[in-house]
């Protein structure tokens, strides 16, 4: 029997064969992490690319970590420390699609104050730690409109213990890496501001469903959704991150001991490529 065979088909099944992508292996002494980048950021995703290719970010370190929050390099002067030199901006390739979960991988820039376009640095990324939000109610916490209303509250004179408790847990939590005595001391003074100050105190933009589950899950840090460009994920050593964040940091947050960082490139079929991005 003869088979008819449908042109549209065949171009359909092998279009992208044999098509390439990468995956970009961040070498540390706590282990490799490995990286993809997003097409839909073509600008960043390319001069990632080729700053790994010309190995820019080789013997640079993570020169800024705050714990539960990010963990920042790529500065191609952090040899010898000079973390304000950026290099050239990028435009911003902002999109809803990509947002701060744990293991984002996004580009570093200056404030809005100077760069009311939010474009990028032309090297400095920063990695997502985060946290994990009990709930959607937490994620929508605006943290500026939150800590100006309990700075109000707090100069009230029946709250005095109030404010030495929280400064004490804050100063012990700055020592030890761990706020969680903070945090439970700020979540039991949230009603309470919400009462004698005001309950103005929650992000008015939207999340997706996505990023709620994300955040509640795998944790990040939110308030910088729709701020920066996010232009890749971390798809393989996400612990490594944590690992990172753990380290004695000095003036800067920068890390006591220097945490060199090697980046290589692993080429891969893009049929994979896909399969990573959809994880």
């Amino acid at each position: 029997m003869k088979y008819l065979f449908n042109t549209a088909i065949i171009l359909l099944l092998f279009t992208g064969c044999g098509e390439k992508d990468y995956i970009v292996l961040i070498h540390t002494k706590y282990g490799v992490m490995k990286a993809i980048l997003y097409d839909n950021t073509p600008k960043h995703k390319a001069n990632f690319l080729k700053l790994v290719k010309e190995k820019k970010y080789d013997s640079t370190i993570f020169h800024r970590v705050i714990k539960d929050f990010m963990v920042q390099g790529g500065d191609i002067e952090s040899k010898t420390y000079k973390p304000e030199k950026i290099g050239s901006l990028i435009p911003a390739e902002i999109t809803e699609e990509y947002f701060h979960h744990k293991g984002a991988l996004a580009a570093a820039r200056m404030g809005d104050d100077v760069n009311p376009k939010k474009e990028s640095s032309g090297c400095q990324f920063y990695i997502v730690q985060g946290k994990v939000f009990p709930s959607e109610d937490h994620i929508r916490m605006d943290n500026n409109k939150l800590n100006n209303a309990l700075l109000k509250l707090l100069q009230m004179p029946e709250y005095a213990l109030q404010k030495y408790n929280l400064t004490n847990a804050y100063q012990l939590g700055y020592t030890t890496k761990d706020f969680s005595e903070y945090e439970k001391q700020m979540q039991e003074l949230i009603p309470i501001v919400k009462e004698k100050i005001t309950s103005d105190i929650y992000i008015t933009k939207p999340f997706t469903e996505a990023q709620i589950t994300a955040y509640t899950t795998v944790g990040g840090t939110p308030h910088l959704d729709r701020e920066y460009t996010v232009f890749g994920k971390i798809v393989e050593g996400l612990s490594i991150i944590d690992s990172i964040a753990l380290v004695q940091t000095s003036r800067g947050d920068r890390p006591i001991q220097d945490i060199f960082i090697k980046m290589t490139l692993q080429e891969i079929p893009k049929k994979d490529f896909l399969y990573l991005l959809k994880k």
